[in-house]
Parts: C-alpha cells; structure tokens; sequence
C-alpha cells in the first residue's frame, strides 16, 4: 500500500486506496446462510441418538448453508394406562428397555436400557424443559451440549435423566449451576418456554422423532423424518438449497474429541469413512497416545477425551 494513493474522498465517502470502484460483485466464498433448518428431537428419543454420528458429520461439513434449530417435540408427558407407541409395542415403561436395545444393536449407538425396567423414565418434559432453560441463559451451544450429555448419561450408562438429581449433576458437569438451572426449569418459565416449542412442532408439522426440516427463504423445503443414511441429508440440503453444497474439511479427530469429549466408534467411522476393523489403527494414526482413553460399552469402544 503506497502512501501517495491514502485519501479520504468527501464526495465519494471512502477513506483508503484511490482506484476501487463504488460497486463490484466479489465472492469471498462464504455462502449466506439460506436454509433454515429444524430439528425436531426429544432427550430420550432412542432413534434421536442413533442419528448422532449422521447428524454431527452433516452440520459439521455443510453447517455454513443454515441456521439450525433445535425444537424439544414432547415424546412422553406421562404414562397412563393406554398404549403409548403401539407401533412399536410400547404400552409400559417395560417394553422400552427391549425397543432401545434393539436400536442399539442396530445402529451401533450403545443403548443399555434396562433402566427403564428398574427405574424408568416418567416423562420427558423434565429435562425438555432443562434444555430450554440453558438455550435461554447460555445459548444453542451449550443448550447442545447439554442434550448430548442427557442422551449420553440415559442411554450408555443407564440414569434416570427426569430425575432432578441427575439432571443437576449433568449441569453441574458443563460448569453450569445445575441446582438454579433446574429450579428454573421446574417453575412457569420452563414450561412456557416448552410449550412455545410445542407450538413450533405443531406448526412444522412434525410428528415423529426425530424429524428435520429444511426451509429456504421461499418457505419450500424438504422434511425428513427418522434416521437416514447421511446422503440423504445432503440431497434434501441441496433440494432446500436448489443449488449443489460444497462441504467443508472434516475436523481432525484431535479436535472433535477435545470439543465432544466422548465418541463412539460408530461416531468415528462415520464422520471419517471409516471401515469398522479399521479403528483401532485409525485412532492410533490420529491421536496421542496420552491424549485419549480407549474403552468398551455394550460390546461397542468409545474413546474419551484426557
């Protein structure tokens, strides 16, 4: 930059190099966020945690092309004495504990599930009301992080996550004042918030988790409901989009398991392509030996952060 081109110009209003024309079209490759996008989801939905892996690669690489939305969509207030999914066979807390296993096993998201034939859940609304309390005080992230906690503690290691106690540890372990956040969730303001999500899932048109809906500023999209194959959230993104994304660079598995702190193997394989006998090996390539711990739930192995 040369001295004798600096000038401030009082007709044109620029202050800077002399030569610029007063309008051009530049393109700094950073497309505007076009695509509003809903995820309808429920903390103890079983197929809302099998997506994880799918879910997490899908906004990391495309995440520049919309603004995303989580809305809580009420799986259960209470049980009662009718069925509660009978498409599935749910009629009593019981005959979850079978359904999440076999989610499990499917999908490779380890789902132990027996609490729900000791100790089962009474109703979602709990910790629904808890993520909305935290989205209010601290933000989407940490409302996220949240939710991938809850789902963590609920299905790997089998607690009770409408319990106030559980909630509060779960809090307290993201450095957030669980007891305060809790005690605000349980009062008005919780369940105002909540029902305002209710209200969204209605008008989404949302009726099964987990649902994701993709509107462009048109209104027109594509809605998507259970867990699909992670082409299949690529393709409904272009749709929205009417134009080809271009994904970005994974992150390094240094930094996703410092960001997440936990990871299963599915979660690995697929945000990089990775065969599952080709684990191991990966892992080793990737991390620091003393940077990680590598360990086994439900036949499955999951690596956590030092």
């Amino acid at each position: 930059m040369s001295n004798q081109n600096m000038i401030c110009d009082l007709e044109t209003g620029i202050c800077g190099e002399a030569g610029d024309d007063e309008m051009e079209i530049i393109d700094l490759n950073q497309p505007t966020k076009k695509v509003d996008l809903y995820y309808v989801t429920d903390p103890i939905c079983s197929h809302c945690w099998a997506i994880e892996p799918t879910l997490r690669r899908f906004t990391e690489q495309y995440g520049h092309y919309f603004n995303f939305h989580t809305v809580m969509g009420g799986l259960l207030e209470k049980w009662h004495d009718g069925p509660i999914d009978p498409a599935n066979g749910i009629y009593k807390p019981a005959d979850v504990a079978g359904h999440w296993r076999e989610v499990g096993e499917h999908t490779r998201m380890p789902i132990d599930g027996s609490l729900m034939i000791d100790n089962p859940v009474q109703s979602s609304f709990p910790p629904s009301r808890v993520f909305k309390i935290i989205q209010k005080l601290h933000g989407n992230e940490k409302a996220s992080e949240y939710l991938r906690r809850a789902r963590e503690a609920l299905f790997a290691f089998n607690e009770n996550i409408g319990e106030n106690a559980v909630m509060i540890a779960v809090v307290n372990k993201m450095g957030l004042d669980g007891e305060a956040i809790v005690k605000e969730a349980n009062e008005k303001a919780g369940h105002d918030l909540l029902m305002e999500d209710f209200a969204l899932t209605r008008k989404l048109g949302a009726r099964g988790f987990p649902t994701i809906i993709m509107v462009n500023e048109d209104n027109k999209g594509v809605k998507i409901v259970g867990g699909r194959p992670f082409e299949y959230y690529v393709s409904g993104l272009a749709q929205a989009l009417d134009d080809t994304p271009e994904p970005k660079k994974q992150p390094s598995l240094s930094d996703l398991i410092k960001e997440e702190k936990l990871l299963f193997a599915k979660e690995i394989e697929v945000m990089y392509d990775v065969a599952p006998s080709e684990l191991t090996n990966y892992v080793k390539e990737q991390l620091a030996s003393d940077t990680y711990q590598e360990k086994e739930l439900l036949g499955e192995k999951y690596f956590v952060n030092r």
